[in-house]
């Protein structure tokens, strides 16, 4: 459905990485049209080098971006611009942690994989309020890495600019067809226990006193940690919530 609108995210993508740079604060390292050394080495199959990254042509990030980001993701099969919002935080942030932050704004569980369900969820739902909601998430997500002060305003600018293109690809906020009564409202409200941002809070905390006691927590991936806490606590949920339903169905059958 959304496949016409790959050439324009991959315009939006280009503008936002710009050209080579290696910003000594950047985990990403050596990084040219925002393909960094590492992924340019996945894709060829061999280690490459600083040159080599230098010298990476338009056509072969496009080919990365489709391959590794779009595909992966299946932007294709994601309504327009709720594919544009995903796919620009999965080359940013990853496409695992973007398809979570699809999935919690469906109100369904994280699990991070482009599965049906996800899919479905995506087409009944108001694409404007996904969007609305997933940019929101992203931001949270990045104003709490450590190197905001280094990057926060270009993080910032690039959410807006990608928030306002999914909106207009997304037209209109009438509902799209097929939207039923038992869809999830995007802004239900979450278990405390499954926020990622009380997870971080908890770990940070939990980074301040061991480095209090001699541990090194300098190289410690706050957010990341808060993240699979969070995914796992939602997982047990779901499978606890199956379960205990199951049961009460079983229960009010024999009555």
């Amino acid at each position: 459905m959304a496949r016409e609108n790959l050439a324009a995210a991959l315009a939006l993508i280009f503008r936002h990485e710009g050209g080579y740079a290696d910003h000594p604060l950047d985990p990403g390292g050596a990084t040219n049209r925002g393909i960094t050394r590492a992924t340019l080495s996945r894709h060829r199959g061999r280690p490459v080098s600083k040159a080599e990254v230098l010298a990476l042509s338009e056509a072969e990030a496009a080919a990365i971006y489709r391959a590794s980001y779009w595909n992966v993701v299946r932007a294709d099969d994601l309504p327009s611009g709720i594919d544009l919002v995903v796919f620009d935080a999965a080359v940013n942030s990853g496409p695992a942690r973007a398809l979570r932050w699809l999935q919690d704004s469906l109100g369904l569980p994280a699990t991070g994989l482009a599965n049906a369900a996800t899919l479905a969820a995506a087409h009944r739902a108001d694409p404007r309020s996904v969007i609305e909601a997933f940019s929101r998430q992203r931001l949270s997500f990045l104003k709490r890495l450590s190197i905001w002060a280094s990057f926060g305003r270009g993080w910032s600018a690039r959410v807006a600019e990608t928030r306002k293109a999914a909106l207009a690809l997304a037209g209109p906020g009438s509902p799209p067809s097929g939207r039923n009564k038992e869809t999830k409202p995007v802004t239900e409200p979450k278990s405390l226990f499954t926020s990622r941002t009380v997870w971080a809070n908890f770990v940070g905390l939990a980074a301040v006193l061991l480095s209090i006691f001699g541990f090194d927590t300098s190289t410690m991936d706050i957010p990341g940690v808060a993240d699979a806490i969070a995914q796992s606590v939602a997982g047990i949920s779901f499978v606890a919530s199956t379960v205990f339903r199951v049961i009460a169905t079983r229960r009010l059958a024999m009555m």
